[in-house]
């Protein structure tokens, strides 16, 4: 045949196909093959073929087995043409399909992608090899096939007798590459070799590179059996290995050579390496079967692992480090300033010390501590912090730890013993100068295995912690670089020597305005991420961020509002699924369709005067909570009952408080004999929650007087300081938690100790400027200021609720308090019509899918306020 006609007759075997990319696997002509088809577009070409009259395909490898979409240049050119045999469909969707391989084809243009892939294919016909070298090589790859499946037992004899009948170089070629052959771009490069002798050499040597493995195999396994006995069974995996090894010509390494080379590759100190070396020593002396051997073998690998010299680059920048705070953290100005301040002490007594010469561990000072209620950002503080100086972080969680071992660790003659929670986060972060933080340190716990707060004293203590000895090391370790930041909820629960190694700064809880700017600064754009919407698809206003911050949530954090945040973004994204277009920007009034009706109200102006009822302030590891104190006298014997879970130091407050009455029973016109004809009851709602301290005296003392004169107390103030049997006031803690609550709570008046003014200069600004605090030194003081005129003056109504409503006309007080009135009610005029005003803005610019409710009026949106000045008005 002429190059002409040859040329001509390809023309003709060129045509479109169906192609089918295979996964580990290459179609050989003349073979059959089972295949699973499970990719849809795998799925659609095999229909697509189903439906020629010649049910064929072109199959072709994959170069990357890994990708499930191969696109035309992820699959070889070089495949075969295939015809369907049999076709099952499964119950979950995928086929089950034989194919049996025709011809080499090679794709020359890809028609189609989409549903599947289509190409235009060149079917190559079958090269006819004959002569004596053709027989010859035949004969011989019979040969070394037969020889092979001897060794390898693979084949059953039905295979072998139809392998070895055939005597076609281009049949016997095929079938071998197809059974033998189980690399995948060994068995491409078959497929690619068109001439039956090239292709039939190749096999040949790799059937004789197989021969030899399976030879030395054998070899290897007769050896290592000869060598194991009937009393040694269980080192016959090892010996194996070790053949290998040998026959293979590796270096055979033992387990202490190794470890020995570990430890001359790590600079340790010269006490820790002469210990490791000993424990190496013996690990070598060790039997195998030895159940020592997995202890010895573990405690080196935990000494070697440890970071004994590694440590990362501090790079502290007083700006950087102002940005990085600002960035994560709004509000907390003067925690930032503390910070700062004392990284900024801390890096210059490391530079002092680096340019004397003294060591690291007698530069750096106290501990940082930061106490503060839940949710107020002491954990991501301290990852602040760690980003500003550079450095890895560590976080030990310290709640509920009542072992010893937890700090310590165990000692290695325990079963499963492992180094203290200190040596394993030092093993984590791979450096020796990390960032720790001890979380919840005012959690800890202690009973009969010890107390882990004494073992943390060495830890923090900067004079000791050079020298930290673990119990399962038994080596000192030295701790001076770690950055240790503690963390707690209340700083009277930490241990007074723990207290006193640390550098305590106070948290407070966030204000009204600093939690609306964090939710709409920090929060939401998180929250919006982590539910994967965006900023146009559901929108919050300042204005409505402050009803969620007021209505929805009653904390000193800011978790609660994140977690209120969240539902509004899950109800969201149900409804963006329902309709994708829908553009969602949250009301006043649309607010309740989210997060259901307001689980807070306003209690602003709902304080009235109450005869036996007065407001004390106190501090909770959540911040400052206000603790009403209720007092009813009841005909009796004299008997005082104090009930609403109050501790010891509570109660006594409460005695304290009535002694001092009775002494100055004359000045408060109170009969100095009232205890001989009646009880008093002395009650702090919310039962469930445990009270105590000394700080609700004078609330106390204030129901007391209150009770026993039938004169109320001003329902404005809120008071807070410890009384004495002399009536004097001392000083308490916490006013800064204390005062939040209150402004919280609607309250404008505070009487606080004289000797709790220095604490004045920490309470916010805006704050100071809306309350008014009456700084006492004396009970008399705080009835003067607390106690209203008496009920001549007065006109009671409620029955016995005993709830002052009204003054009389004729009282001093009444012009008074109708001014106040009149400005509350001028006040709430105003609030009531800016927010008619942003609801009308509101309700124009709202694109909700649903029907938003009409506008309510101000009396509405205001109940209190105007029942308030209904009440003006009587």
């Amino acid at each position: 045949m002429s190059e002409q006609e040859r040329q001509e007759n390809i023309e003709e075997t060129i045509e479109s196909y169906p192609l089918v990319a295979l996964k580990n696997i290459v179609a050989f002509p003349h073979n059959r093959h089972a295949l699973v088809i499970a990719r849809e577009k795998t799925v659609r070409a095999v229909e697509e073929a189903m439906l020629r009259s010649d049910r064929m395909l072109v199959a072709a490898t994959q170069r990357d087995a890994e990708i499930d979409d191969p696109e035309p240049k992820d699959i070889y050119t070089i495949g075969t043409l295939a015809e369907i045999s049999t076709m099952q469909r499964q119950q979950d969707g995928s086929m089950q399909v034989l194919l049996r391989g025709v011809r080499r084809a090679s794709v020359k243009d890809i028609q189609e992608t989409e549903p599947f892939l289509r190409v235009l294919a060149e079917i190559h016909p079958d090269e006819q090899a004959s002569g004596a070298q053709a027989d010859a090589l035949v004969r011989h790859a019979i040969g070394r096939f037969e020889q092979y499946a001897q060794l390898s037992r693979r084949f059953s004899v039905e295979d072998i007798n139809s392998i070895v009948a055939l005597k076609t170089a281009n049949r016997l070629s095929d079938t071998l590459a197809a059974h033998i052959v189980t690399d995948v771009q060994q068995q491409q490069e078959l497929l690619e070799t068109f001439d039956p002798l090239e292709r039939l050499e190749k096999i040949c040597v790799l059937i004789g590179n197989e021969i030899e493995i399976l030879e030395l195999e054998t070899t290897i396994r007769s050896r290592v059996r000869s060598q194991v006995d009937r009393t040694q069974k269980e080192f016959y995996l090892r010996e194996q290995l070790r053949a290998i090894q040998e026959e293979l010509g590796m270096d055979l390494t033992s387990e202490s050579d190794e470890l020995r080379k570990r430890l001359g590759e790590k600079q340790l100190p010269p006490e820790v390496a002469t210990k490791v070396r000993k424990e190496i020593d013996r690990l070598e002396r060790m039997p195998q079967q030895s159940a020592e051997i997995s202890v010895i073998r573990s405690y080196i690998d935990w000494v070697l692992a440890l970071p004994w010299n590694e440590r990362s680059q501090d790079t502290f920048n007083i700006e950087d480090t102002r940005r990085i705070l600002e960035e994560d953290h709004y509000g907390l100005e003067g925690i930032k300033e503390r910070i700062i301040e004392f990284l900024a002490v801390r890096q210059l007594r490391l530079q002092r010390a680096n340019r004397e010469g003294q060591p690291r561990s007698e530069s750096l000072g106290q501990i940082l501590c930061l106490i503060g209620p839940p949710g107020v950002g002491k954990t991501s503080l301290g990852y602040s912090i760690a980003k500003a100086l550079g450095r890895k972080f560590a976080r030990i969680s310290l709640g509920g730890v009542h072992d010893e071992a937890e700090i310590r660790g165990h000692r290695r003659t325990y079963v499963g013993a492992l180094p203290g929670r200190i040596i394993q986060s030092m093993k984590t972060v791979g450096v020796r100068n990390p960032v720790f933080l001890l979380d919840e340190i005012d959690k800890l716990s202690s009973e009969y295995r010890g107390d882990p707060s004494a073992a943390l004293l060495e830890v923090l203590d900067p004079q000791q912690n050079k020298s930290f000895v673990d119990h399962y090391l038994e080596l000192p370790f030295d701790l001076s670089e770690v950055f240790f930041i503690c963390t707690g909820n209340v700083k009277y629960q930490i241990p007074r020597p723990l207290a006193d190694r640390m550098d305590i700064i106070d948290l407070p809880g966030y204000m009204l305005d600093e939690k609306v700017n964090i939710g709409l600064q920090h929060l939401w754009p998180k929250v919006l991420r982590e539910h994967g919407l965006g900023s146009e698809q559901v929108r919050v206003p300042q204005p409505v961020m402050q009803h969620i911050v007021t209505d929805y949530t009653r904390e000193a954090g800011v978790r609660s509002l994140e977690r209120q945040l969240a539902t509004i973004c899950r109800k969201t994204a149900r409804r963006v699924l329902e309709k994708p277009n829908t553009r969602v920007r949250l009301t006043a009034h649309n607010l309740e369709q989210y997060l259901g009706m307001p689980r807070y109200t306003d209690v602003q102006l709902s304080h009235k005067p109450r005869i036996g009822s007065a407001m004390g302030l106190g501090v909770t590891e959540n911040g400052g909570v206000t603790l009403p104190v209720e007092v009813v006298t009841m005909v009796g014997k004299g008997d005082l009952l104090v009930t609403g879970q109050l501790g010891e130091v509570m109660r006594e407050s409460a005695i304290a408080a009535l002694s001092y009455i009775r002494t100055r029973a004359n000045e408060l016109k109170i009969d100095p004999n009232f205890q001989d004809a009646a009880d008093l009851h002395i009650h702090m709602p919310e039962n469930a929650m445990p009270k105590d301290g000394p700080s609700a005296g004078i609330t106390i003392a204030m129901a007391l007087v209150s009770a026993l004169t039938r004169r109320p107390v001003r329902g404005d103030v809120a008071m807070t300081g410890e009384v004495t049997l002399l009536g004097n006031v001392l000083g308490i803690g916490g006013l800064k938690e204390k005062v939040l609550a209150a402004q919280q709570a609607g309250f404008t008046h505070i009487i606080a100790p004289a000797e709790n003014k220095k604490d004045l200069t920490e309470i916010p600004a805006k704050i100071r400027q809306r309350i008014k605090f009456s700084l006492v030194e004396s009970m008399d003081e705080v009835i003067d200021i607390a106690l209203m005129p008496d009920e001549e003056n007065t006109e009671v109504r409620g029955g016995n609720g005993g709830e002052i409503v009204a003054l009389r006309r004729d009282s001093p007080l009444a012009s008074e308090n109708e001014s106040e009135g009149n400005k509350l009610m001028q006040t709430d005029k105003s609030v009531a019509q800016k927010q008619e005003k942003h609801a009308q803005e509101n309700a124009q610019e709202a694109s909700e899918s649903f029907i938003v409710p009409s506008e309510p009026s101000s009396s509405q949106l205001y109940p209190q306020a105007r029942s308030r000045r209904e009440e003006e008005r009587q």
